[in-house]
């Protein structure tokens, strides 16, 4: 069972990754395209079902497969997963400004520069990194 669960989380962080990957990188071509013109319309469509169909679910499923699996491997008191728990909530908390974006971009009130979500395409890359670092490594 533990070994079934622990493949669940992993595809779920797979599939949640490749979204907060993608969609920022879709805000960077949105924030280009005129308000209200095809293109930006057919991005609107495409930010929204990626958020909806694959970024929320997978989410979801990471943040309660991960405690799941931290209480049944033990490793709930190590304090290197209570760093990779943190880094967790911190892309979360990004999953959170994202579905904001997605919801000025679908009202044409964004305000922020393509180059703005460019650079903000990099943090959900590094949070990455780090929480892989800490799992496979289990510094501390």
């Amino acid at each position: 069972m533990e070994l079934w669960l622990k493949a669940l989380h992993i595809i779920a962080v797979i599939a949640w990754m490749a979204g907060m990957l993608y969609l920022p990188r879709l805000f960077v071509y949105h924030a280009d395209a005129p308000a209200g013109s095809a293109m930006s319309e057919t991005f609107k469509i495409m930010e929204r079902r990626l958020l909806k169909t694959i970024i929320n679910p997978s989410m979801i499923l990471v943040f309660l497969t991960g405690p799941i699996l931290a209480y049944l491997t033990g490793y709930w008191q190590a304090h290197w997963l209570h760093v990779k728990f943190a880094l967790a909530l911190g892309l979360g908390g990004l999953h959170g400004y994202f579905a904001r974006s997605v919801r000025m971009f679908a009202t044409d009130a964004n305000e922020r520069s393509a180059r703005f979500f460019r650079i903000l395409n990099e943090v959900p890359t590094v949070l990455m990194i780090l929480i892989v670092i800490l799992v496979v490594l289990k510094p501390f």
